[in-house]
């Protein structure tokens, strides 16, 4: 598994050379989602390619709803992006990691924004929220509630990834782009949707197993001038949410230790 050299660290610079130290360490990245966990793939592989390499992978990183893997060889980094758009996919995603003892050092999953669209139902949003809740729990050796105290009945017996929740962005509904999306995507349901994740208690700071990456504060931020369709978000945004993922890594690497 990754694990950061444990060292203290002040100033900028140092922290960017551990944080380049981790990405060496955690060989395998796994993001699972729709086009917002694909654009935060976008900015971690800008941390770790040249602009050479960048351009020559464009065109199939940016295929809309396929997947997509890359080797870094130089720092023996693996990274795997699956298009799973709906949490039912991811759910069934875990599922396979469980029957293949299979594990990637890193898991960032995030959903809502399709099955906002498509399926416009924040109840069916968070049935499916529980269920693959109920699925990253029975993956990891220890109760999140329990901490370190309390095994999880059937759970098997690893060093449990790293796992982080994609959150949904600020929508702008005058800017969205279709009548159907500025329609069903609007502020209520938005609420809704985001009542939802935090009833089911996916997230750590509800108890739960997953760090919130915290998109919707990000893209606050930012505003309309970091979108043209209201809804997908210039790459500071993403950068900076693969930069708020890389100092929970050292974080909680340094904790494993």
């Amino acid at each position: 598994m990754c694990r950061a050299v444990c060292t203290h660290v002040n100033g900028g610079m140092a922290f960017e050379q551990e944080q380049d130290a981790l990405l060496q360490r955690c060989s395998v990245y796994n993001s699972r989602g729709d086009s917002q966990a694909r654009l935060v793939v976008v900015s971690l592989l800008r941390l770790v390619l040249d602009e050479q390499r960048m351009d020559s992978i464009r065109s199939d990183l940016f295929k809309r709803h396929s997947d997509y893997n890359i080797a870094v060889d130089e720092i023996g980094m693996k990274l795997d992006f699956i298009w799973a758009p709906y949490v039912s996919n991811l759910t069934h995603l875990v599922m396979k990691y469980k029957v293949k003892r299979n594990y990637p050092d890193v898991l960032v999953m995030g959903s809502g924004l399709w099955h906002m669209l498509h399926v416009n139902n924040a109840s069916d949003y968070d049935v499916h929220l529980q269920l693959l809740k109920n699925s990253v729990v029975s993956l990891l050796p220890f109760s999140p509630e329990l901490g370190t105290n309390g095994p999880v009945t059937g759970s098997v017996s690893f060093r449990s990834p790293h796992l982080f929740w994609l959150g949904m962005p600020m929508l702008i509904n005058g800017m969205l782009n279709t009548r159907e999306k500025r329609g069903k995507m609007n502020d209520a349901m938005w609420h809704a949707y985001d009542k939802a994740l935090g009833n089911t208690k996916l997230l750590r700071q509800t108890g739960g197993p997953l760090i919130l990456l915290d998109i919707q504060s990000l893209t606050w931020n930012c505003g309309p001038r970091c979108t043209v369709d209201g809804m997908h978000y210039d790459g500071a945004v993403y950068e900076a949410a693969v930069h708020v993922m890389l100092n929970a890594l050292l974080v909680e690497s340094h904790q494993r230790l």
